[in-house]
């Protein structure tokens, strides 16, 4: 089983709460509002890390972390960017898929701060669309997150959307 762990909007600050969440993840993903190099560096330190821009970013990271990321992890698709619009391939005009692409399984966001988890027709025609809410500065009443994704044997077993404090939020698989 491979675990990746996913966190956006840290604007700067990495809690050791935050840090202590993701420390059993084979990678990590995180969806843009980075804010500061510095946690690039600490996430390494845990387990390989993709990383995307958001609105408050600059081009102060290395060269791999851009709009958009595609990664494939253990045979599972993933599209990674900052804003939901992004992550959005149901209207067919997305500026971070081109023609012949392949459809993700898992489209990731950042940005609202708040915890999304969607599949089956609301996720079409990816699999699912997750954001992890914020780690930092968290909206409507959610408490600080991060979510996980289980995969195994080329598919998504579980994704879970947890508060830093272990509570699960949402949930499937």
């Amino acid at each position: 089983m491979t675990t990746v762990g996913v966190i956006s909007d840290t604007h700067g600050w990495l809690s050791e709460q935050a840090y202590a969440a993701l420390a059993d993840c084979d990678h990590i993903i995180h969806a843009g509002d980075i804010c500061n190099p510095r946690i690039l560096r600490d996430l390494r330190t845990l387990a390989p890390v993709t990383a995307v821009l958001g609105n408050n970013d600059f081009m102060e990271y290395s060269a791999d972390v851009k709009r958009f990321a595609h990664p494939t992890i253990e045979g599972v698709k993933f599209l990674v960017a900052h804003y939901p619009h992004d992550v959005d391939l149901s209207s067919g005009r997305n500026a971070a898929l081109s023609a012949g692409d392949p459809i993700p399984d898992v489209c990731i966001h950042g940005h609202t701060h708040m915890p999304r988890l969607e599949y089956g027709k609301k996720a079409r025609p990816a699999q699912y669309i997750v954001n992890p809410g914020s780690v930092s500065l968290p909206r409507g009443r959610n408490p600080e997150s991060v979510a996980k994704i289980e995969i195994a044997n080329g598919a998504v077993q579980q994704i879970r959307i947890e508060s830093l404090d272990g509570e699960i939020l949402m949930s499937v698989g």
